[in-house]
């Protein structure tokens, strides 16, 4: 339940989170930097500006608060003039151009991606901890040390980014000072710049640090993470003194939901998540009372930010279980669940200590990094592996184009293998070497973002950066890993299966007669279109068709795992569908498994839509079978529900067996189909509802048709 003052809060938040309010930052940013900072040395020129452009950001604040900031980023002024060091992908982009200049044509049949900045964690406790001034401290004995003028630098950046959010933080006082407000004047006096002793305190300094990593990073995806994990104590001493009451705290948290989403109203796609629950470094569950308030306050503000994301530990309470189900079924589409045993056991079978792999958190959609300890390179973009396949059928031509792509070096068709390894072997090295070009486009871009984007604020609180005296993308992050995306591996298997039994093992067509009805896109063939339907598939519980499906994401996974970072990272591969489902189709071409051409693409490593004929539990049966061991970066699976059997009961059954499978990451949708469907036509009697496009939800209304019609075309689970 909300308290009348949410209640009214609530409406207030939503008005200003529409009109939003002007801002200057990135004018003061590039100004100051061409301007009054432009004959400083290069690194202190970059902190300069950002700081300038941090404290003379404007204070939005009102009478009744009892948090202070807010910042917003519509009605952002422009710069009349770009300082170019500041734009660093514009000169990466060319670089890598020089390197591999059939990276525009990679791009542009979707083989390769760009590079996405964001979704990452940190450890905000530090600024909790120590206070600007106590964290200040440990950089300005750093800097009396430093081993080389690169780390004398990176400190120096440091301390004037903190001095810069303490500088913000106090623009307040006066403000709530003449409004009145003298309770949170004197709370914004002690915190950031000593330490929190109080939960309010704490949530406080949480959120001033909070707004100004945002206002430096402003990428979707970056998130609190375990907010709930380092919260806690401080809640847990103010009811043992008797501070704060349960009731008081989840008031406490509503308002800090409310202003997240103040902030980001407009911003559909934008991802910031908090993780709860979850798991001690001991093993034991660090479930606590704030993780059920968390849950409860989204469920009762009905909000789309922040996202809150519950990681299950082992042997879950049968309440926090309970409510996850709840939250699944009553949750206006917005849950996502963790397994922490599926995802630890990832973690630490590719080499990280169970100590670290413990922290991990998602920071947006539901990439698996590690809190704290990783650069922001962790869910780069995506590859159409669907469409890899397509060309290593045809030899290189595109169905939808007719077109031969020349950086598609395997240029034989499927009619020139007389068996199926050699034709599977071959599109897996090609795969591969798109892939390596991808993550090289990484290393290229994390390179610049090393010199141009040195982040200062947020690279203070990732480990190692104080200890290696660099930025997050000077080596200074203990992971430097990239995560990237095999869009559509499901696809691919049943595409594969589909070849290996129709052409190969069962002669029910010639590869020849095979490639000619997908460029017919099956018209004339429907007799072998709808042989190529009848063949099973990755999600019936075939053992065959599942055994291959393993193979084959198996073969994915170590393309990214296999590969080493500039700082001696390695690619992560991180499975989900997001936004894509629609822009993949578009460019496929009819498929070997009988789709036709545009056909949607599965969501994550949940099997297609059309190949789940046999039910929910042969679904969940094949899933169980892929190496989730091997996926350290995330997989999503995508489980929607028809209304006849969305209740709590059969939801948490399914989850249970999920989880008992091996499953690492369980999100949904139950609306019933013919509300969705209603809503295309009636957006006005719609507002509020919200569906899982995959790794965010949305307001439904809100999305591109083409995102509402993959929606609703997914299947609906009857039992």
């Amino acid at each position: 339940m909300i308290t009348d003052r949410i209640k009214e809060l609530q409406e207030l938040c939503k008005t200003r989170g529409i009109e939003g309010k002007p801002t200057h930052f990135s004018l003061d940013y590039h100004t100051s930097a061409l301007e009054q900072f432009s004959s400083l040395p290069h690194a202190e020129k970059l902190a300069r500006a950002m700081a300038f452009a941090t404290q003379n950001m404007d204070v939005f604040a009102y009478e009744g608060d009892r948090l202070g900031g807010r910042i917003y980023y519509n009605h952002e002024a422009q710069p009349e003039r770009w300082c170019p060091e500041l734009n660093c992908d514009t000169d990466a982009k060319a670089e890598f151009l020089k390197l591999y200049p059939e990276a525009e044509e990679l791009w542009k049949y979707q083989l390769i991606g760009g590079t996405a900045k964001g979704h990452i964690t940190w450890f905000f406790d530090k600024i909790l901890t120590h206070g600007t001034e106590g964290f200040k401290k440990k950089f300005s004995d750093a800097l009396a040390y430093a081993k080389d003028d690169e780390a004398k630098d990176f400190y120096q950046g440091v301390i004037i980014m903190l001095d810069a959010l303490q500088a913000y933080n106090d623009k307040h006082i006066e403000v709530y000072e003449k409004l009145g407000n003298t309770e949170l004047a004197e709370r914004m006096k002690k915190v950031p710049r000593y330490p929190a002793e109080t939960f309010r305190e704490a949530v406080q300094a949480f959120f001033m640090q909070h707004i100004v990593v945002m206002r430096e990073n402003p990428f979707g995806g970056n998130g609190p993470g375990r907010l709930d994990y380092y919260l806690w104590p401080y809640l847990e001493r103010d009811i043992k003194a008797g501070r704060c009451t349960l009731e008081e705290a989840k008031e406490i948290i509503d308002e800090l939901f409310l202003r997240i989403d103040e902030r980001l109203y407009r911003a559909e796609r934008w991802v910031e998540a908090v993780v709860v629950g979850g798991t001690y470094p001991n093993g034991s569950s660090a479930v606590n009372p704030l993780t059920y308030i968390m849950i409860e306050s989204i469920m009762d503000l009905n909000i789309l930010h922040p996202s809150i994301y519950v990681r299950l530990p082992e042997n879950p309470p049968k309440e926090l279980l309970d409510l996850s189900a709840r939250f699944m079924i009553s949750g206006n589409n917005r849950a996502q669940i963790l397994y922490d045993p599926a995802v630890i056991g990832s973690l630490v079978k590719q080499g990280h200590p169970y100590r670290d792999a413990v922290e991990y958190a998602c920071g947006g959609c539901m990439e698996v990094g590690i809190q704290g300890m990783t650069s922001d390179f962790l869910f780069i973009g995506w590859q159409n592996t669907a469409k890899m396949l397509e060309l290593m059928i045809t030899g290189g031509i595109c169905l939808t184009t007719g077109n031969r792509v020349n950086a598609f070096l395997a240029d034989k068709s499927l009619a020139a293998y007389s068996d199926f390894e050699s034709f599977y072997n071959d599109f897996i090295a090609e795969a591969k070497r798109l892939t390596t070009i991808y993550l090289k486009e990484q290393d290229v871009f994390s390179e610049h973002a090393e010199k141009n984007r040195p982040s200062y604020l947020i690279s203070s609180m990732i480990d190692d950066c104080l200890a290696r005296g660099r930025n997050m993308h000077a080596g200074g992050a203990k992971y430097h890993d990239y995560g990237g995306n095999h869009l559509a591996l499901p696809n691919v298997a049943d595409g594969l299966y589909a070849i290996k039994y129709a052409v190969f093992d069962k002669k029910i067509c010639t590869a020849d007669e095979l490639i000619s009805a997908l460029k017919a896109n099956f018209e004339g063939y429907e007799k072998l279109q709808a042989k190529l339907k009848e063949i099973p598939k990755f999600g019936m519980d075939n053992e065959e068709a599942d055994d291959l499906a393993n193979r084959v994401m198996n073969d994915f996974a170590d393309m990214y795992l296999s590969y080493r970072t500039r700082w001696g990272g390695t690619g992560k591969p991180v499975i989900l569908t997001f936004v894509w489902a629609p822009s993949a189709a578009r460019i496929l071409g009819a498929t070997a498994d009988g789709r036709p051409a545009h056909s949607t693409v599965a969501q994550g490593v949940t099997p297609a839509s059309s190949s789940m004929k046999c039910g929910i539990t042969a679904a969940v049966n094949s899933c169980a079978k892929i190496p989730f061991e091997k996926l350290s970066g995330g997989a999503s699976t995508m489980w929607d529900f028809d209304s006849s059997i969305a209740n709590e009961e059969i939801v948490r059954a399914v989850l249970l067996s999920f989880m008992e499978n091996g499953g690492q990451i369980f999100q949904g949708n139950t609306t019933p189909l013919e509300d969705l469907i209603d809503a295309k036509t009636h957006p006005e009697k719609y507002e509020h509802l919200m569906v899982r496009v995959g790794g965010y939800s949305a307001r439904f209304t809100r999305l591109e048709p083409s995102l509402q019609d993959e929606v609703i075309a997914r299947i609906r689970h009857k039992g």
